[in-house]
């Protein structure tokens, strides 16, 4: 069912434009009930003509048409921002913020009407519609808030609901875990290529088998260890390439990155 709710996204960038596509192919919300403001006047054109929203510069007179606002800023610009809508985010309305490292008590703090407040750490998978997000209440956001960020941020992947405390983790986790992937991909091509294959078919290769691998673990609801047993016969080539991942020590540098990118993510939202 479609929220009736008017939403506004204040900033027209990338996953504003994946959450628009992803709520208006999953019907979840219509295009009538969508606004985006943004500097941009080349931004604004393309979403209008592409997605038939209603389109506009200024974020405070967006702020002030919607039930819904969701802030799709970046964290350097968000007390700018907030400073704007401010005098119309009032107790009526739910305020969205995916802006990283931002913590709901700065966001309650400077808009004084006091909206219902909800942030989200999303990932860029969502611009393919397979993002993961996680949604932390506010103080005084509602069960029946939850339900419709959930549903908003389900049409462009997974939603799962946390306590802010673990956002840190989040963001070095599902936020910044994209990127590990891509990494792990590009090195399975290099090998790929190296074992022989032409590059192309080996970038098509290893990004399908990451794909699948990861589709197995949240189709089936195994555990990742017993699903790479079934891979892994006795003496044979999978056990090999196994014990070189291990020497190499693939395991703890994952581990690694993600305390180091949770660390980071802490020392920014100071």
């Amino acid at each position: 069912m479609a929220l009736d709710q008017k939403i506004a996204f204040l900033g027209g960038g990338n996953m504003a434009e994946a959450l628009i596509k992803g709520m208006l192919a999953a019907g979840v919300a219509k295009s009538d009930r969508i606004l985006v403001s943004d500097v941009s006047t080349e931004r604004l054109d393309h979403l209008n003509k592409t997605y038939g929203i209603v389109v506009q510069r200024s974020n405070r007179d967006a702020a002030a048409q919607a039930d819904i606002i969701l802030l799709c800023v970046k964290p350097q610009i968000i007390d700018v921002v907030l400073s704007k809508i401010e005098p119309v985010a009032d107790k009526e309305k739910l305020v969205i913020s995916i802006a990283a490292g931002v913590t709901i008590a700065r966001i309650e703090t400077m808009l004084t009407k006091k909206p219902r407040v909800i942030r989200v750490m999303p990932n860029t998978p969502a611009l393919v519609l397979s993002g993961a997000a996680a949604l932390a209440a506010g103080s005084i956001s509602t069960a029946s808030d939850m339900m419709t960020a959930q549903q908003i941020f389900g049409a462009v992947g997974r939603a799962v609901v946390v306590e802010e405390k673990l956002m840190d983790a989040v963001t070095g986790l599902s936020g910044s875990g994209p990127a590990y992937v891509f990494t792990i991909i590009e090195a399975l091509t290099d090998a790929g290529v190296k074992a022989g294959l032409p590059r192309p078919l080996a970038l098509e290769l290893s990004a399908q088998t990451v794909y699948g691998a990861a589709k197995m673990v949240l189709e089936t609801h195994e555990h990742p260890g017993k699903l790479r047993d079934m891979v892994t016969s006795p003496g044979g080539t999978t056990i090999e390439g196994l014990h070189m991942l291990e020497k190499g020590k693939l395991r703890a540098t994952l581990i690694n990155a993600v305390e180091a990118a949770t660390a980071r993510s802490k020392e920014l939202g100071k």
